[in-house]
């Protein structure tokens, strides 16, 4: 009994001879299911990333860039309307007419002062003579 051959070992010594396109076949099932756990995989790594992983596109790239770009350029030109006020000779009065202008006008009287107008420009930036009137306050 120990050197005849069974049926069971008849079996385990055809699957090892097998040929390799007959293994390919039998062993499909396993493919597809690991292509569709891998696609899974990939889909749900991009949706954590992008809803929770702080993730963004190019485009959203671009534009936080430009808004933080124009905050550090407004915090630098800020302290230059401020400075140009506080030096003008008549400084007292027109503070006092500052502080009198209605809070929603206050920016409109730092273009029309030129302490909005950086060196340079030909015109006021409003952003500027609005961060700059809150300054002033």
């Amino acid at each position: 009994m120990i050197g005849r051959r069974t049926e069971e070992n008849v079996m385990d010594s055809s699957k090892e001879n097998a040929s390799l396109a007959r293994r390919w076949r039998e062993a499909r099932l396993k493919k597809v299911a690991t292509f569709w756990a891998c696609a899974a995989s990939a889909v749900v790594t991009v949706i954590v990333g992008f809803a929770w992983g702080g993730w963004v596109t190019g485009g959203t790239a671009t534009t936080m860039a430009e808004a933080r770009g124009q905050e550090a350029v407004l915090q630098r030109l800020t302290p230059i309307c401020v400075l140009q006020f506080k030096q003008d000779p008549k400084k007292t009065q027109k503070l006092a007419e500052f502080q009198e202008v209605s809070s929603w006008l206050q920016t409109d009287y730092v273009k029309k002062q030129g302490g909005a107008t950086i060196p340079g420009e030909a015109e006021a930036d409003t952003n500027v003579a609005e961060a700059c009137a809150k300054l002033l306050k």
